[in-house]
């Protein structure tokens, strides 16, 4: 069985997905890019700001599912240019303070929706 997750306080989706879908004792977050929620636009600051931003929109769902960022155990992100991965790193080092990272991939690609420069998805425990 499957629950569909949706909170006001991420980014509604911008296509044909649900925020997160939680099944088997795990949540799945469809792709997370750095959307401000309630306004549809991008964070500015580039690549460190959205990648916080998009942290911050995943953290969003897992609370409405009633767990927080400590069940994260894995995230895939997806980025533009891996020239920035450092800044990537160091939004990861701020948003994971004080507990322990995650297993995460990340990979480049072409292009994201809205021009993001980062997307990331996410698999938590309940």
């Amino acid at each position: 069985m499957k629950k569909i997750l949706h909170t006001p306080y991420a980014p509604a989706a911008i296509g044909t997905y649900n925020q997160a879908v939680q099944s088997k004792g795990f949540i799945y977050t469809a792709g997370q890019v750095g959307i401000v929620p309630g306004t549809g636009k991008i964070i500015e600051g580039g690549i460190k700001s959205e990648t916080f931003r998009a942290l911050q929109n995943i953290d969003a769902i897992l609370k409405a599912a009633g767990v927080d960022k400590s069940h994260i155990v894995k995230l895939t992100v997806f980025v533009t240019d891996l020239r920035g991965f450092n800044y990537v790193n160091e939004s990861f080092k701020a948003f994971f303070s004080g507990i322990d990272f995650p297993a995460r991939s990340t990979v480049e690609v072409s292009g994201l929706p809205l021009n993001a420069k980062v997307e990331i998805e996410c698999i938590a425990f309940v």
